[in-house]
C-alpha cells in the first residue's frame, strides 16, 4: 500500500515543496527513510514509532520505506516526523488517503505524540499557498507565525491525534488567524531612546544623517563614552517596517528558529554580536547553509563594537556583503543566496587601553601599540564606512543635567522626510542614498563649484580614496535632504567631509 503526504524542505530562506512517500511491502519488520536525509530525519524514525504507538495506533509489521522527493535535494531537521506519521498511518488503511492531497504538514513529534515546533514555518506556509493548497497542519507553537501568509488555512495541532482527527473528518480545526494592524500597532514603541542619552549632540547628528541615507558608521572613543548606548538607540530612528519588509526579516528569524512565538518581526533588527564570532556565524554557512548574523540584521542594524578585537578574517568577509547587500555561499551541492541590507554600526577604541586624546586620563600605549592597534581595520573596509565620528567622553556637567534630551521621535521624525525625499527621486528603485551607484551621484549629488573646491581641497588633504570621495558626496547628498535641499552646497560637503576625517589617522 502506497500513501503520499505533502511537506517542505528548508533553502535558504525558502520552502521547497517535498513529496514525502510511504510503501508497505511484503517481508521482515524494517522501517527505513531514503531521498538524502540528514542525522535528525534519520533518528526521527524511532520518534515515529514511539509516537504512532503512544497515540493509540498500530504500527504495521510490515517493511516500510519512506521516500523524501525529489531525491536530490538534502532533508534537514525534525519537521518531517509528522507527515511520515500521516503516512504510514494511511498506507496501513488507519487514515483514509484521499483527505492528504489538500493539505501540507509539518512537526517534530515527542515520543507521546505530542507536537513540537520547527524552524520554517513562515516560508513553508508560503510554500504551500504557492502550490495551491487549501491548508497547512502545523504545530500550534508554529500559528500565528505561518498566519501572516493569507491565501491559505493555518490550522494549529498539538498531537499526532488531532492531525489524525481532522484527516478522518471527526474534528473540525478553526484556522489561525492574525490581525497585522495590531501587531505592528505594538511595535510603534520603542524600549530605548535617545532621550536618555546625556550630552553627545555631534554624534547624534551623525547617526541622525545614517539613519537618513543608511549609511554604514564607525565611533572611536574611550571606554564609557556611550558608543554603545548610542548604537543601541539608533534603531528607534529609522523608518518603520513595511509590511514586505517585516515579512522578509521574518523568514530569516523563522528559518533560524528565532521567532519565540512571536507571529512578525515588525522593528528593525538589531544584532550585536560578539568579537569571538566566526566567519560562518556571521556571514552564515554550514552544510546546509544557514544565514548568519549579517542576515539577521537585514534591514535593520549590525553593531560591531570593539572592531579591531574581530578576528581580521572575519572582518574582510564583510566587504562583498556590504557593497552586494547580500550572500552568497557556495557548495558542492549548489548556492544559496540570503538577504543582507543592513546599516553597519561599528564601535572602537582610539588605542588599546583607550584613552588616547583623553582630558582627564594620560594614555599608557606606545606609537607602536597605537599603530598595530589601528592597523587592525584595514583601508578597504574603512571605505565602506561612510561615516566616522568620534565620541569623546561625556562631561559631569552633561550627566548632571537633569533635562532630557531630544525624543527619538523628534528624530524619526526627520528622518522620514529625508527617506520620503529619496523614495520620490529614485521613483521607488532605491531605497536609500547609501545605495547609489556612481551614475546616482553624479546625477543626484554633484555639488556645486564652490563645494566642489572645497572637496577637492579635502582630498588632496587627507588624501581620500576614489571610494571615499563617492561616499562623501552620498553622504552630502542625505545631510541635504535633511535641511530640505534639492542641491548640494558647500555647507553639506563640509559636513560630509568632518566625518571622512578619521581617515588619516585609522590608516
Amino acid at each position: 500500500m502506497l500513501a503520499t503526504v505533502l511537506s517542505s524542505a528548508l533553502h535558504g530562506i525558502d520552502g521547497l515543496p517535498v513529496e514525502v512517500e510511504v510503501d508497505l511491502a511484503v517481508g521482515l519488520p524494517h522501517f527505513g527513510v531514503v531521498g538524502l536525509p540528514e542525522g535528525a530525519v534519520k533518528e526521527g524514525k524511532d520518534r515515529v514509532r514511539s509516537a504512532v504507538r503512544n497515540a493509540g495506533y498500530a504500527f504495521p509489521k510490515h517493511k516500510v520505506i519512506v521516500n523524501l522527493a525529489p531525491a536530490d535535494l538534502k532533508k534537514e531537521g525534525s519537521a518531517f516526523d509528522l507527515p511520515i506519521a500521516i503516512g504510514i498511518l494511511a498506507a496501513s488503511g488507519q487514515l483514509p488517503r484521499s483527505s492528504l492531497a489538500a493539505y501540507a504538514m509539518l512537526g517534530e513529534l515527542s515520543l507521546d505524540g505530542r507536537v513540537k515546533s520547527v524552524r520554517g514555518a513562515l516560508p513553508i506556509a508560503a510554500a504551500a499557498r504557492a502550490r495551491g493548497l487549501r491548508g497547512l497542519l502545523l504545530p500550534s507553537a508554529n500559528a500565528a507565525e505561518a498566519a501572516v501568509v493569507q491565501g491559505i488555512e493555518i490550522l494549529p495541532i498539538d498531537s499526532l491525534i488531532d492531525a489524525v482527527e481532522f484527516l478522518r473528518g471527526d474534528r473540525p480545526l478553526a484556522p489561525t488567524q492574525v490581525d497585522l494592524d495590531a501587531v505592528f500597532e505594538r511595535a510603534r514603541s520603542p524600549e530605548v531612546d535617545f532621550a536618555d542619552v546625556k550630552g553627545q549632540d555631534g554624534v547624534k547628528r551623525a547617526l541622525e544623517v545614517a539613519a537618513a541615507g543608511g549609511h554604514n558608521a564607525i565611533m572611536v572613543g574611550p571606554p564609557g563614552s556611550g558608543k554603545t548606548m548610542l548604537a543601541q538607540r539608533l534603531a528607534s530612528i529609522l523608518p518603520a517596517l513595511s509590511l514586505d519588509e517585516a515579512i522578509e526579516a521574518t523568514r530569516i528569524y523563522s528559518v533560524r528558529g528565532l521567532m519565540r512565538g512571536r507571529s512578525l518581526i515588525t522593528t528593525r533588527p538589531f544584532r550585536a554580536p560578539h568579537h569571538t564570532i566566526s566567519d560562518a556565524g556571521l556571514i552564515g554557512g554550514g552544510v546546509i547553509p544557514r544565514p548568519g548574523e549579517v542576515s539577521l540584521a537585514h534591514r535593520g542594524v549590525l553593531f560591531l563594537d570593539e572592531l579591531p578585537e574581530f578576528r581580521k578574517s572575519v572582518l574582510e568577509v564583510l566587504r562583498q556583503p556590504l557593497e552586494e547587500r547580500r550572500i552568497t555561499i557556495a557548495r558542492v551541492a549548489g548556492a544559496v543566496t540570503f538577504p543582507a541590507d543592513i546599516m553597519l554600526i561599528a564601535a572602537m577604541n582610539p588605542c588599546p587601553c583607550g584613552y588616547l586624546g583623553d582630558r582627564q586620563r594620560t594614555c599608557s600605549c606606545s606609537s607602536m601599540q597605537v599603530q598595530r592597534y589601528r592597523s587592525r581595520v584595514s583601508g578597504p573596509l574603512l571605505d565602506r564606512i561612510d561615516i566616522h565620528v568620534e565620541v569623546r567622553a561625556v562631561t559631569f556637567q552633561s550627566l548632571a543635567d537633569r533635562s532630557s534630551g531630544e525624543p527619538s521621535q523628534a528624530l524619526r521624525e526627520r528622518v522620514d522626510r529625508a527617506r520620503a525625499r529619496q523614495l520620490e527621486r529614485f521613483a521607488g528603485k532605491l531605497y536609500c542614498n547609501a545605495q547609489m551607484s556612481s551614475r546616482d551621484v553624479r546625477r543626484h549629488a554633484t555639488p556645486d563649484a564652490a563645494a566642489e573646491r572645497l572637496l577637492e581641497q579635502a582630498m588632496q588633504s587627507l588624501g581620500l580614496s576614489a571610494r571615499a570621495y563617492t561616499r562623501v558626496l552620498k553622504v552630502a547628498r542625505t545631510i541635504a535632504d535633511l535641511d530640505g535641499s534639492s542641491g548640494v552646497g558647500t555647507a553639506h560637503v563640509a559636513e560630509a567631509v568632518q566625518y571622512r576625517s578619521l581617515d588619516r589617522n585609522l590608516q
